[in-house]
């Protein structure tokens, strides 16, 4: 049997990591609190103008815009990979990646050029170590990413785009439903008319465009497309932090566990070693008498 000793500093230091997890998980359900109420302020309206933007892609006016026009046989293509910067989350990371190298792979038969953008320490480290090369790599996105930051990113697709440089742009992150429902996808953000409306249209839409329908949609269609790659941005960090909390969550459960099977482990060995140590009293005592 163990000594009691050896069990004791091996519960001290499953203690001393449970202190870390708990700490962990704490933080990371103050940040995720932060970040869904950012991601909720953000789903209506990029919902609404997303819809709008579809339903003037498929309303059959009169209307164009170059972010609008279809390219079914894209020259170059970009993907854009969105993961963390630190680990201790759980599957987060690795559910991103795994989507990110198949979507890689099936550009390469959908495009004679490629280029490969991705944000995030752990998606920039696990394309190196498969020795994929990186266009662009960023690690300043942290948990609470600004819209300023994203619309600078934003515009640099754009101008790619409407200058002939870039015929598709397609974003792989974590989606944020709900709290217990997370989920990797890839999105096509450009061209916009390959978004999928996330409401019904309705059965007839009639527009008025005041001053003019140009001007209108030189403002609503760059603007549908920043909100929505900065909602993709904001669904990542949430659900990063929801990945960590339930991962530090299921951590401090594991250590309390442990702790409870070495706390009996060492009861019994103490009382072992303290029953052993009475009969050797005894034992010895008794020679003496002899």
């Amino acid at each position: 049997m163990v000594k009691a000793r050896t069990l004791d500093r091996r519960r001290k230091s499953i203690r001393n990591i449970r202190k870390i997890t708990r700490t962990m998980e704490l933080i990371a359900t103050a940040r995720f609190k932060r970040a869904m109420d950012r991601a909720v302020a953000a789903t209506a309206y990029t919902r609404r103008i997303t819809a709008l933007v579809g339903h003037l892609a498929r309303s059959g006016l009169e209307v164009s815009h170059p972010l609008l026009e279809p390219r079914p046989e894209p020259t170059r293509a970009a993907l854009l990979v969105v993961t963390a910067n630190r680990g201790l989350c759980g599957g987060y990371n690795a559910a991103v990646l795994r989507l990110a190298y198949a979507q890689w792979d099936a550009l390469a038969e959908q495009a004679p050029e490629r280029q490969l953008d991705v944000v995030g320490k752990r998606g920039i480290a696990a394309f190196r170590f498969h020795r994929i090369e990186m266009d662009r790599t960023f690690t300043d996105f942290h948990d609470r990413p600004p819209y300023e930051q994203v619309e600078r990113l934003a515009n640099g697709y754009l101008d790619a785009f409407q200058s002939g440089r870039l015929d598709r742009l397609d974003i792989v992150y974590t989606r944020f439903h709900s709290l217990s429902r997370q989920e990797a996808v890839v999105e096509t953000l450009l061209p916009l008319s390959a978004l999928e409306e996330e409401e019904e249209p309705p059965a007839e839409v009639q527009y008025e465009f005041l001053p003019s329908a140009e001007s209108i949609l030189d403002e609503v269609v760059p603007a549908s497309f920043k909100v929505r790659l900065f909602k993709c941005f904001l669904d990542a960090a949430v659900s990063e932090q929801i990945a960590r909390m339930m991962a530090m969550k299921a951590a401090t459960e594991n250590a309390d566990t442990m702790i409870r099977n070495l706390t009996m482990t060492y009861n019994r060995a103490r009382q072992t070693q303290i029953t052993s140590e009475l009969l050797e009293v005894i034992s010895g005592a008794e020679a003496l008498e002899q």
